[in-house]
């Protein structure tokens, strides 16, 4: 059983590829020796078993099955708040789309459409294959671009179907939101995004908790989406079935208003990407993961406030792993009911959840209720409970409707008390003990999952509070003139010490009380982005610097002292030549009044504040301010795409620049030389 376990658990999670999604497919598969070999899209098992069960019509079969034979399209969605992701978005309407308009390779077009259910016209499709991205000249451009804007943040690669869960769950700044299978990741953005789209100007006061059983995966989840750098994120790794209680001191148990259960399945909506679906498919593999399934969508209903919201998704097309997980569900949960979302995401072409439907075991012999090989839940639901479940209001997306991957999406909502009428003969009550909860569970017995062991160094740096007149934040608030509202409480390092030596993280106050918890049952990962970071030891005032992904959240608060205002052009000088001398700037001529002000300065971390024309957002731009010269804080890959971005400007282009910039230097030089110089008689 737990083998496989195993082998059906990595069928059904997302693939962890490294890189940035705008290279090569692949279509060929392994073997059990690890070789490659060429995989046969024809699976005899998987055709009779979904024929069988009637999930695709028959006059549609040849179209689904033919759809399924061919590679996915490649999607991705532009991401950020709404003016940033807007203006991302005109660049590569304008650059790209427009100039691909016409451009054709083997009668497929070559420019990127909408995807048409994704909102705001931000989520975009490829057609042609990736070796045709990588390589074609016309194309070549764009796939720069793409790449570019992938490694900054900008461009999520993330496949189509996969964008639904986290749109259907309505979620606001202040709210409380558990991701219980959260890895790789890409979903878990999108929640993180919702919470801080409805005002970038106001700090969300909710939470995202993504949750996920492997802990390098969990890790992986990390990486993911901390370039959102949002304070209101935390990591953890647990078991879902499993998933331990928080409980705050003052207000006691957390329950979440949005929860997204999006669980491991068999996979096999994702042949079109996951080649291996193909030659691994059989007809158990529903079956198999069928009560781990209901396990966690169990323990997520448990975990939803009351008129909380829950999304549950697989990208599985079995109902034995769908409707019957979410019939067992609302048995077990009389006050929850499934949510009409048909008029949600309009241009999503959608078949109704499944009523009834054949269950078969690994032989493909038919089976009854009452078979004990089979789990009871396993079964269609009676006719009395299809007229009050109403399944029908579950979402089946398939791959020949809108040359997508197969998904399914069912929107549970919570009514009544936790304690009203749930029937919980075999499931422990929220107030007995952790250990208890562990041994009894609430459909069937608790399903191993695959563990893999801990890494020693897993949880060794703790979280350490710093008080807010701890000596080193007295420098910093006094330095940067931080206003009194910013939470100046809810610093923190990661080191046993709790020295502020290197790093000082912050975290929102709603991850905060969380943190603080004693006795914490909680197997943290990670929370928190990095505010300040020590800079020079030696300096009079401030030896700290505020850290790019933390500067979102403090810069409303910063006093003007540290503020320097100037335009694009300077921007472009800046972002074309390393650390360059305020002399080297003056001769430039670029921004007389920004020199002037960088003079006055003294030593350390600045902003360059640059206003630009609405809707375009105003731009914030760290620096550092040397006695004689100045550098903007950005690293490589950002100062790659802000030139091409918003000058068009591309690394290689930019040579050129520089080399027209060098003679200013030249010059600049000269000058500082020829001042230094005494003048003698001739």
């Amino acid at each position: 059983m737990l083998n496989t376990l195993k082998h059906i658990s990595k069928m059904g999670r997302r693939n962890f590829k490294k890189g940035n999604g705008f290279g090569r497919t692949e279509k060929r598969g392994t073997n059990n020796q690890g070789s490659w070999t060429d995989v046969e899209r024809e699976n005899e098992k998987w055709e009779a078993y979904y024929k069988a069960l009637n999930i695709i019509p028959e006059d549609e079969w040849a179209k689904f099955k033919e759809t399924c034979r061919t590679d996915l399209p490649l999607t991705f969605r532009i991401t950020g708040s709404k003016a940033h992701a807007e203006e991302v978005n005109q660049k590569f309407l304008d650059d790209h789309v427009a100039n691909l308009k016409d451009v054709e390779f083997e009668g497929l077009p070559l420019a990127p459409k909408n995807i048409a259910f994704y909102p705001d016209q931000l989520g975009w499709q490829l057609d042609v294959p990736k070796s045709v991205i990588r390589k074609n000249a016309e194309f070549a451009k764009t796939q720069r671009f793409l790449v570019l804007e992938s490694i900054v943040g900008n461009i999520s690669r993330q496949e189509a179907v996969s964008m639904i869960p986290p749109l259907l769950m309505d979620i606001e700044p202040h709210h409380a939101v558990l991701d219980m299978c959260a890895a790789p990741g890409s979903k878990t953005a999108q929640l993180v995004e919702a919470l801080h789209a409805k005002d970038a100007e106001k700090a969300a006061t909710g939470l995202v908790i993504a949750n996920d059983s492997d802990y390098k995966r969990s890790h992986m989840l990390v990486h993911q989406v901390k370039r959102l750098n949002s304070p209101n994120f935390m990591v953890i790794n647990h078991d879902a079935q499993l998933l331990p209680r928080i409980t705050l001191p003052e207000t006691g148990l957390i329950k979440f208003d949005r929860v997204l259960c999006d669980v491991p399945c068999s996979g096999d909506g994702t042949m079109r990407k996951n080649i291996n679906v193909w030659k691994d498919f059989t007809v158990g593999d529903g079956l198999g993961l069928h009560p781990l399934q209901v396990n966690i969508l169990t323990r997520g209903l448990q975990l939803l406030k009351d008129g909380g919201r829950l999304v549950y998704s697989t990208c599985s097309l079995n109902p034995i792993e769908n409707e019957a997980v979410v019939a067992e569900a609302l048995r077990k949960f009389p006050q929850v009911s499934l949510v009409d979302v048909s008029a949600d995401l309009p241009n999503l072409v959608r078949r109704a959840g499944m009523l009834t439907w054949k269950v078969y075991d690994k032989e493909m012999e038919e089976k009854q209720p009452g078979d004990e090989t089979i789990h009871t839940t396993a079964f269609p639901p009676s006719e009395e409970e299809q007229k009050n479940f109403n399944l029908e209001r579950c979402v089946r997306v398939y791959p020949h409707l809108q040359n997508t991957g197969g998904f399914f999406i069912t929107v549970f909502e919570k009514k009544a008390k936790d304690n009203a009428t749930a029937k919980r003969a075999a499931t422990p009550s929220e107030q007995e003990p952790e250990t208890k909860k562990a041994k009894i569970q609430a459909t069937s017995e608790l399903v191993p999952m695959s563990k893999k062991k801990t890494p020693r160094n897993a949880n060794e740096e703790p979280f350490v509070f710093l008080a807010p007149e701890n000596e080193q934040l007295q420098k910093c608030w006094s330095f940067y003139e931080v206003a009194d509202g910013f939470p100046r409480d809810t610093c923190l390092v990661r080191n046993a010490t709790g020295d502020a030596s290197r790093s000082i993280y912050y975290v929102a106050p709603s991850i905060a009380e969380i943190l603080r918890i004693e006795n914490q049952k909680l197997k943290l990962v990670h929370a928190g982005i990095k505010l300040f970071s020590a800079q020079r030891k030696d300096h009079e005032l401030c030896p700290w610097r505020i850290q790019n992904e933390g500067l979102s959240m403090i810069k409303e608060y910063l006093g003007n002292c540290r503020q320097l205002s100037s335009n694009m052009e300077c921007l472009k000088l800046l972002l074309t030549n390393a650390y360059p001398s305020i002399q080297f700037l003056e001769k430039s001529g670029v921004d007389g009044k920004f020199c002037e002000d960088l003079r006055k300065m003294t030593e350390g971390c600045a902003f360059m504040l640059i206003k630009r024309t609405a809707p375009l957002e105003d731009m914030f731009v760290p620096l550092w301010v040397g006695k004689t010269n100045v550098n903007l804080m950005v690293n490589k890959q950002d100062t790659q795409e802000l030139l091409m971005r918003l000058y068009d400007i591309e690394t290689k282009a930019s040579d050129e620049v520089k080399e027209k910039t060098y003679q200013l230097k030249v010059e600049a030089l000269k000058a500082a030389r020829d001042s230094e110089t005494p003048e003698t008689d001739s």
